[in-house]
C-alpha cells in the first residue's frame, strides 16, 4: 500500500511540472506574439516615429566609421513606420500654423521635403493643382488643398510660401521638378532645390532595370514596398469636398516614400548640426533643380508625371489625359517597349575580294551589288555572296586574323535574341561625334546588335558611366554650361505671375494679387507705372529663354580633357567605354576578335603619338 501511494506522488509531481512547463510555455508565446503585433503596427503620430529614427541613427552608426547603407530589414521597419504616419489636412492657415512648429523640427534635422502634385483633368485639359503633399524624413506629412484656399480666398500661409522657395531645403521626389512649373503656373508658388529621385536611382546604380523608374516601381525594387496605384484612386475627384481615408492615404505615401527613398538611395544614416544640408546638397551634385530626360521609358502608364489621377477619366472613355496611353488598356509594358527595331538584318555577311584573291572585308549585299552594277567587280559565288574587284583597292587588312574578315550573326549580343534588335553604339554618339576623322572613318566595330529590353538596360548604365564622367572632368551633364538655352529666374517669375492673375484672378486674394502685380509692375516699368491688361499678356507671353554664351556640350568637354594627353588620350575613352559594356552587360554572343583595344595598334603605327588632334 505504502508502495502504491509513493508511486501516486511521484505521477502527481510529474504531472504538475509537466502542466506548469506547459502553461509557462504558452503565456510566454502569447508575450512574445503581443510584443510582434505592437511593432508592427507603429505608432499612431509622428514624434514616435522621429524618437525611433533618432534611435536607430544613434544605434547603427559607431564612432568614427565611415556611413554605410542600412541593413535591409531594418530599412523596410523604417519605411513600414513611415506610411504609418497620418497625413493631416490643411484647409486654412490656422491649420498650417497648428502643424508648422513640428515641420520646423523636422528640417532642422534634415532638411528635406518628399513632395507630390494631384490635380484633375477634364477631356485631356489639366485644372490647376488641386493638391499638394509635404512629408518629412519622420513621416509627418501635410496634405495643402490649394484649390480650397482660392476658392476661399484666403492667402497661402507665409511659411508654406517659404519653405518651397528656401533653397536650402531639398524637395525629393518623381518628377518633382515639373510639379514646380505647374504650381508656378497655377498659383504663383516657386519651388527651388528638387532633386529627381531618378536621377539619384540611376547615379548610385540601384535601378532595378526590370521594372522602370517610376515611384511605384522605385518603391517596390529597393524598399519592397507596394504603393497602391489602381485606377480607381488615381482617376479619384481631387477636388471633392472632402478627401475619402484612400484618397489621403494614397497621396500621402507617395510624399513620404519620396522621403525613404531619398535617404536609401543616398545611404545615410547620419548628418550633424549645420552641415547637414552641405551633406546631402554634395550627394546631390550637378542634380539639383534639372528637369528628368531619359530616352528610354520602361514604365509604360507607370510614368508619374504622366498618369495623373483624373475624374472624368472613369466617367466617359474619351476623356483624360490625351498625351497618355488608358491605363485601362495598356497593361504595365515591359523594358524597352517603344523602341523601333530593325526591320531586316544588320549583317548580310558578303564578302569582297581584292584582284588577287586576297580577302578585304565583309558588306551588305546592297553594296556588293553596287559593284557588280558598275562594272567594278565580278561575282564569284553565290552562297556565301562573294564580289572580287576589278581596281586595286586603297588598303588592305593588315592579317587575315582582323575583325572586319568576320562572318557575324544577327543576334543581340548580350542575350543572343535572334529579333527585335537594333543598333547599339559602344562609345555613344555625343563622344564619338567629337573624335578626329582618323578614329572616325570606317569604323562599324562599336557599332552591335542589342535587342530592345538589352538596349534600353544598356542605355542605363551608360547614364551612369556618363555621370562619372561628368564628375571628375568638371562637365556636369546639368550645369549651365551644358544648356545651350538657360531659363531666366526672373522671366519666368514674371511670366508665371501674369499666368496666374489671368487664370484665377477672381479668386485670389487681394494681398496675393498685390504681390503678383508689383512683380509685373518692377520688370517692366521699375514701378513708376499701371499694370495693363495689355501688360499682362505680353508677360503671360515673355520668352524665358536665354542663350548661353559660355555653353560647352557634355560630350566635347569630356573629349577635350582626353584629347589633352592625344591621341593616347582617346584610345582611353574608347577603351573606357567598351570595357563599360563588356562590365555592365556581360555580353555572351560578341563577334569573334572583337576587342576593347581594337586598331589601337594601327592608329599608334599608321599616325605615331604625336598626331595633331582636331576635334569636331
Amino acid at each position: 500500500c505504502v508502495k502504491h501511494l509513493e508511486a501516486l506522488h511521484t505521477f502527481t509531481a510529474a504531472l504538475a511540472t509537466m502542466l506548469g512547463a506547459t502553461l509557462g510555455g504558452l503565456f510566454l508565446w502569447r508575450s512574445i506574439r503581443t510584443q510582434k503585433r505592437k511593432a508592427l503596427k507603429g505608432p499612431a503620430s509622428a514624434e514616435p516615429v522621429q524618437a525611433q529614427l533618432e534611435a536607430d541613427v544613434t544605434a547603427s552608426q559607431p564612432a568614427g566609421r565611415e556611413t554605410t547603407a542600412p541593413p535591409q530589414t531594418q530599412t523596410l521597419l523604417r519605411v513600414h513606420s513611415l506610411l504609418e504616419v497620418p497625413p493631416v489636412i490643411v484647409s486654412t492657415p490656422g491649420d498650417w500654423e497648428t502643424l508648422w512648429p513640428g515641420f520646423q523640427k523636422d528640417l532642422s534635422v534634415y532638411p528635406v521635403l518628399g513632395l507630390d502634385c494631384e490635380w484633375v483633368s477634364v477631356k485631356g485639359k489639366a485644372s490647376a493643382v488641386s493638391l499638394l503633399q509635404l512629408a518629412t524624413f519622420s513621416g509627418r506629412c501635410v496634405l495643402v488643398r490649394l484649390l480650397t484656399f482660392r476658392n476661399a480666398r484666403l492667402p497661402l500661409p507665409e511659411g508654406l510660401v517659404g519653405v518651397l522657395s528656401d533653397p536650402r531645403v531639398l524637395k525629393v521626389g518623381v518628377g518633382c521638378y515639373e510639379d514646380g512649373k505647374r504650381l508656378a503656373q497655377d498659383h504663383g508658388l516657386t519651388l527651388s532645390s528638387t532633386v529627381d529621385l531618378r536621377y539619384l536611382a540611376l547615379r548610385q546604380r540601384q535601378a532595378v532595370l526590370n521594372n522602370g523608374l517610376s515611384l511605384k516601381s522605385l518603391a517596390a525594387d529597393l524598399l519592397n514596398v507596394t504603393l497602391d496605384k489602381s485606377l480607381e484612386l488615381r482617376c479619384s475627384d481631387w477636388e471633392a469636398d472632402v478627401l475619402t481615408r484612400e484618397q489621403m492615404v494614397y497621396a500621402a505615401h507617395d510624399a513620404q516614400i519620396s522621403v525613404a527613398l531619398f535617404f536609401h538611395l543616398l545611404g545615410m544614416n547620419t548628418a550633424e548640426g549645420d552641415s547637414t544640408f552641405v551633406q546631402l546638397a554634395s550627394c546631390c551634385q550637378g542634380l539639383v533643380d534639372v528637369p528628368f530626360r531619359a530616352r528610354y521609358n520602361g514604365e509604360g502608364e507607370e510614368g508619374e508625371r504622366k498618369r495623373r489621377s483624373r475624374k472624368s477619366t472613369v466617367e466617359s472613355p474619351e476623356s483624360g489625359d490625351q498625351q497618355v496611353p488608358d491605363p485601362r488598356r495598356n497593361k504595365r509594358k515591359p523594358l524597352g517597349v517603344g523602341y523601333s527595331a530593325r526591320k531586316s538584318p544588320l549583317y548580310d555577311n558578303c564578302f569582297l575580294h581584292a584582284p588577287d584573291g586576297q580577302p578585304l572585308c565583309t558588306c551588305d549585299k546592297k553594296k556588293a551589288k553596287w559593284y557588280l552594277e558598275k562594272g567594278i567587280g565580278e561575282l564569284l559565288s553565290e552562297d556565301p555572296f562573294v564580289v572580287r574587284l576589278l581596281f586595286e583597292p586603297s588598303g588592305r587588312p593588315d592579317s587575315q586574323k582582323d575583325y572586319y574578315l568576320t562572318a557575324k550573326e544577327n543576334v543581340c549580343v548580350v542575350c543572343g535574341k535572334t529579333d527585335s534588335y537594333i543598333r547599339k553604339n559602344i562609345v555613344p554618339h555625343e563622344y564619338r561625334r567629337h573624335f578626329p576623322p582618323e578614329m572616325k572613318d570606317h569604323n562599324s566595330h562599336d557599332i552591335l546588335l542589342l535587342c530592345t529590353s538589352c538596349h534600353a538596360a544598356s542605355n542605363v548604365h551608360d547614364g551612369v558611366l556618363k555621370q562619372r564622367l561628368a564628375e571628375e572632368h568638371s562637365a556636369p551633364q546639368g550645369c549651365e554650361e551644358g544648356i545651350r538655352l538657360l531659363e531666366d529666374a526672373d522671366r519666368r517669375r514674371v511670366r508665371s505671375a501674369a499666368r496666374a492673375l489671368l487664370s484665377a484672378s477672381d479668386g485670389m486674394p487681394q494681398t496675393r494679387k498685390e504681390e503678383l502685380l508689383t512683380v509685373i509692375q518692377s520688370f517692366f516699368c521699375n514701378g513708376q507705372q499701371e499694370v495693363t491688361q495689355d501688360m499682362l499678356q505680353r508677360a503671360a507671353a515673355l520668352e524665358t529663354r536665354i542663350f548661353n554664351e559660355s555653353y560647352v556640350p557634355h560630350g566635347l568637354k569630356v573629349v577635350q580633357v582626353y584629347a589633352e594627353r592625344g591621341l593616347r588620350g582617346l584610345m582611353d575613352l574608347e577603351r573606357c567605354w567598351r570595357q563599360h559594356f563588356l562590365t555592365s552587360m556581360q555580353p555572351r554572343h560578341l563577334p569573334p576578335l572583337w576587342s576593347v583595344s581594337h586598331n589601337h595598334d594601327k592608329y599608334l603605327r599608321k599616325y605615331g603619338e604625336d598626331l595633331q588632334i582636331q576635334l569636331n
